[in-house]
C-alpha cells in the first residue's frame, strides 16, 4: 500500500519522482504529491486523485528544479483523501518534509501532547502528527536529524517507511522501516528510495532494502549509516545486485498489465519450474526442500497462511499435498491465524504465501510461527522480500513483476511450485511407483503450451463478456481442486468490475445459494472431466431447471455438459490435480473483458492495493 519515491544527487528530481510514482501505482492510492527543494525553498504540490493529475498540477503551479525531492501515492487510512491529506507533509516550522507509508497507532495520544506544546495541524492524518513529534524532539534534544528521527520512532507504536529531510541539511535524507518495505537505490553520487527498485531500476542495479527497525542516514558523498532504532547499533549494509529489467515492467504492447500478465502465464509457469523440473531425469530439484526435506517428511502437518489470491492457492495446495503426498494440511487466513491463539507445535510446517512478500499479516503469521518453534517455509515472488529473508527456507515463483492489481500469473505460479513441493515429497514417501511419478512431470512439463491453447479462446470468452457485463449478481461453482477456482474466479471479477460473486462448492448451492437462481442469474460452472463429473452435471440440470445462465469451462469434446449449457470454454484435459492451472485462465479473461466493458481501471481498480502492507 501507498508508494514512497525520493531522490537525492546531481539529477533532476522531479521527473525521477514522476515518473517512479507511476511505476508504483500498482500498489494502489487515492492521493499524490511532491515536495522538492531547489536550495532556497520547499516547491510542494499535492492532490486527490491519480499521478497524472498530480503531474498536471505540478508543472503548472510550482517549481520544478532541485535535485533534492520525495513523491508519495497515498492510500487512506487517517483522514479522508483529499488534498490537505496527501503526502508529503511539513512540520510546523516549514523545515522538515516527510512521507510515510503505514499507520502510527497512537498517534491521536502523541497529536494531543504536541498541541498542549502549541503545534497546530492542518491535516487528519497520523503523518503530519510523526513529522511534528521528530521536529519537537529535534529542538528539545538539540540533536541532528538522524538521532531525532530515531528518539521519534522509539516514542510510535505501528509501522511505517518513511523518508524525511530538514531544508538545514539539503545534502541528506533519513529513512526507515518497521514493516513496510523500503529499498535504497546507489548510483554514482546520487540515491534513490523507494517502496520497490521499479522506480529506480533504469539508473541503478545496485541496491539494498532496509529490514524492520532499521535506519538509515543517505548523506551525499559519504556512505550510508545504517543503525538499529531500537539500540542504535550498527548494520553494514548488504547491498544487492538487481535482476529486474526495465522491459518487464512496461506494459509491452498490451491495453493492460493485467492482460500481459495473463498472457505471461505460460512463460511464468515455464520460468517456475525451469531448473527444478527435469521430467526426462524423474527429478525435482528445490533448495529449499532438499536441505530441510525431513523437516516436511517428519511433520505432523502443513499450515497454509495467506491472503486473498494466495490463500485461494493455498486451498489448491491443500488437496495437492493430501491428495499425492498424504499429509495433512490446513489452510488459514493470515490475518485470522495471527489473533486466534492457534495451536503450534516444532512438528508442525508453516508454508506461507505472498506474491509481493510483504504482506503484513503474512508476516506476522511468520513470527508467531518461528516463536512456537514451527518450521516456516515462504513461497513469494519477489527476491529480497520480508517473507523471503523472515522465513527459513523458501521457493521464489519466478513470475517476474506484477504490476496489475489483481493478481494472475501470481495464482498459477504459487500453484506450480506447491505442486512440485508436493510431487517431491510423495516421491519420497513412496506413494507414487516411478512410473506414475514420471507421468506426473511429463503433464506439468506440458502445461505451458496447454495454457497457451487456453489462451486462443480469448476471443470467445470476450462474447460471453459482452452477454453478462450488465449482471448484478454472479455464481461460482466448482467441487474438488476447482472449488478454489471458483472462488478464485469470483474474486477477479469482484476485484476489477465491481460486481458482486460468490464463489461455493458446487454441492453447497442446494444449502442456500439455489435460492439466488433465476433467469437473471449467471451461474459459471468448472465441470472438467476430472474429479466429480457426474455430481457437477446434476447440479448443472439444477440449475437449468431454475433458469439459470450456465457458463461451463469444460474438458476439450464435452457433449454432456455443451448440451445443456448457454455457453461452454474449452481447456485441454490433463491429470485432475493440474486442471487449476487450465481452468483458472478463461475466468481471468472474462473478469478482463467484463470490468473493461463497464468502464473500470483494470490495473488499479478502487479501494485496493496490490501489497496489503498495514492491517
Amino acid at each position: 500500500m501507498c508508494g514512497i519515491v525520493g531522490y537525492i544527487g546531481h539529477r533532476d528530481a522531479y521527473p525521477i519522482i514522476i515518473k517512479g510514482l507511476q511505476r508504483l501505482e500498482y500498489r494502489g492510492y487515492d492521493s499524490a504529491g511532491v515536495a522538492l527543494y531547489d536550495g532556497n525553498s520547499i516547491n510542494l504540490s499535492k492532490t486527490k486523485g491519480k499521478v497524472d493529475d498530480l503531474k498536471s498540477k505540478s508543472e503548472s503551479t510550482i517549481s520544478l528544479k532541485g535535485s533534492l525531492g520525495i513523491g508519495h501515492t497515498r492510500w487512506a487510512t487517517h483522514g479522508v483523501p483529499n488534498d490537505v491529506n496527501s503526502h508529503p507533509h511539513l512540520s510546523n516550522s516549514g523545515e522538515l518534509v516527510i512521507i510515510h507509508n503505514g499507520i502510527i497507532e497512537n498517534y491521536d495520544s502523541i497529536k494531543k501532547e504536541l498541541i498542549k506544546r502549541g503545534y497546530t495541524f492542518h491535516s487528519d492524518t497520523d503523518t503530519e502528527v510523526l513529522v511534528n513529534l521528530i521536529e519537537e524532539v529535534k529542538n528539545q534534544e538539540g540533536v541532528k536529524l538522524g538521532k531525532a528521527v530515531q528518539i521519534a520512532l522509539n516514542q510510535v507504536v505501528g509501522a511505517y517507511a518513511i523518508a524525511v529531510f530538514d531544508v538545514k541539511k539539503p545534502d541528506e535524507i533519513v529513512v526507515a522501516k518497521l514493516g513496510s518495505p523500503l529499498a535504497i537505490g546507489i548510483g554514482q553520487d546520487e540515491f534513490f528510495i523507494a517502496s520497490d527498485a521499479s522506480p529506480f531500476i533504469e539508473f541503478t542495479n545496485n541496491a539494498m532494502y532496509l529490514e524492520d527497525e532499521e535506519m538509515a542516514i543517505i548523506r551525499l558523498g559519504k556512505e550510508i549509516k545504517l543503525r538499529k532504532i531500537k539500540d542504535d547499533s550498527v548494520v553494514y549494509p548488504n547491498i544487492k545486485e538487481l535482476q529486474l529489467n526495465i522491459e518487464e515492467i512496461e506494459k509491452g504492447g498490451y491495453d493492460h498489465f493485467m492482460l500481459k500478465e495473463i498472457y505471461e502465464q505460460p512463460r511464468a509457469i515455464l520460468d517456475t519450474y525451469r531448473g527444478r523440473l527435469l521430467a526426462d531425469k524423474g527429478l525435482i530439484k528445490m533448495a529449499g526442500v532438499d536441505e530441510n526435506i525431513e523437516k516436511f517428511l517428519n511433520a505432523n502437518r502443513i499450515i497454509i497462511v495467506a491472503c486473498g489470491t494466495s490463500w485461494h492457492a493455498g486451498l489448491v495446495a491443500e488437496y495437492i499435498f493430501e491428495d499425492l503426498a498424504r499429509i495433512p494440511v490446513e489452510v488459514e487466513y493470515a490475518s485470522e491465524f495471527r489473533y486466534r491463539n492457534p495451536v503450534i507445535t516444532d512438528k508442525d510446517v508453516l508454508i506461507a504465501i505472498s506474491q509481493s512478500g510483504e504482506t503484513a499479516d503474512t508476516l506476522a503469521a511468520i513470527k508467531l510461527a518461528k516463536e512456537k518453534g514451527a518450521f516456516v517455509f515462504g513461497v513469494c515472488n519477489v527476491v529480497g522480500s520480508s517473507i523471503s529473508r523472515e522465513t527459513d527456507a523458501g521457493a521464489y515463483t519466478h513470475a517476474g513483476p506484477e504490476i496489475g492489481v489483481a493478481s494472475t500469473k501470481a495464482f498459477t505460479t504459487q500453484i506450480t511450485v506447491l505442486t512440485l513441493i508436493a510431487l517431491k515429497l510423495a516421491k519420497e514417501k513412496g506413494v507414487f511407483s516411478q512410473s506414475k511419478y514420471h507421468e506426473f512431470l511429463t503433464e506439468l512439463e506440458n502445461i505451458p503450451s496447454k495454457v497457451e491453447k487456453v489462451l486462443l479462446s480469448n476471443a470467445l470468452v470476450e462474447q460471453v463478456a459482452a452477454v453478462y457485463k450488465d449482471a448484478t449478481n454472479c455464481l461460482y461453482l466448482g467441487r474438488g481442486y476447482n472449488f478454489p477456482v471458483a472462488l478464485e474466479g469470483a474474486l477477479k471479477l469482484k476485484e476489477i468490475s465491481y460486481i458482486h460473486a460468490e464463489g461455493y462448492p458446487a454441492a453447497e448451492m442446494k444449502h442456500g445459494p439455489i435460492a439466488l437462481i433465476d433467469e437473471h442469474m449467471p451461474v459459471f460452472v468448472i465441470a472438467t472431466k476430472k474429479g466429480h463429473y457426474e455430481k457437477v452435471v446434476s447440479n448443472i440440470q439444477e440449475i437449468k431447471s431454475r433458469k439459470g445462465k450456465i457458463i461451463a469451462i469444460v474438458t476439450e469434446g464435452d457433449e454432456m455438459v455443451r448440451d445443456l449449457a448457454d455457453h461452454v470454454i474449452e481447456v485441454p484435459e490433463t491429470f485432475e490435480s493440474l486442471t487449476p492451472l487450465l481452468t483458472t485462465i478463461p475466468l481471468q479473461l472474462l473478469s478482463y473483458h467484463i470490468a473493461l466493458m463497464r468502464g473500470c481501471n483494470v490495473d488499479q481498480p478502487r479501494n485496493l492495493a496490490k501489497s496489503v502492507t498495514v492491517e
